[in-house]
């Protein structure tokens, strides 16, 4: 093997590994593990809120609250979203609350009158609170569209999904939280 070949050889191999540890380092998702599970964030910094009056999670206390992070030009945001528009169909008078936080990717989907046209579009009838200035992505620690968080009855992070599919766990774990008794004082 020449030394140039040596080179690329090891470069390559390199490469994969790095590639391999920043893989490994990603958040999964999935349930969280009860010594992890911690209250949810507030909705910080959200701008505006469309479909829906504001909302605070420690208010919603007793209900279990789906929070989607998206934007309207993500295409595997645009591919899940029949997912939770179906889920809050299906349960909202189960006692599910779907916010979808809208953080923006771009500049011009800041604009409110954008937003607004994109979920008349879609056909959005869940709230949707703009986070233009990444408050609530950053209280979240969260890094991906889209990322489903699902918030337990006590206003506990109890499940993640990040990126498209899962959807009939993400289902599942929908329903076994709204089969759970409401904590005392809910």
């Amino acid at each position: 093997m020449t030394f140039r070949a040596s080179a690329l050889f090891v470069a390559v191999a390199l490469a994969a590994s790095l590639a391999a540890l920043s893989l490994a380092a990603l958040p999964r998702g999935g349930d969280t593990p009860v010594a992890d599970q911690q209250q949810a964030p507030a909705l910080q910094g959200i701008g505006t809120w469309l479909n829906s009056p504001p909302l605070k999670l420690d208010e919603l206390h007793g209900k279990v609250v789906l929070v989607d992070f998206w934007t309207y030009t993500c295409i595997n945001c645009l591919n899940h979203l029949p997912s939770i528009k179906d889920w809050h169909a299906k349960y909202k008078d189960q006692g599910l609350v779907v916010i979808g936080v809208h953080t923006p990717e771009f500049a011009y989907e800041k604009s409110t009158k954008n937003v607004q046209a994109a979920i008349e579009k879609l056909g959005i009838r869940h709230a949707v609170a703009q986070d233009n200035d990444y408050a609530t992505w950053k209280a979240f620690g969260n890094q991906f569209w889209p990322a489903v968080y699902l918030i337990d009855k006590q206003g506990r992070v109890v499940y993640s999904h990040f990126g498209e599919g899962s959807y009939e766990t993400t289902e599942k774990k929908i329903q076994a939280l709204l089969a759970e008794p409401a904590a005392a004082g809910s």
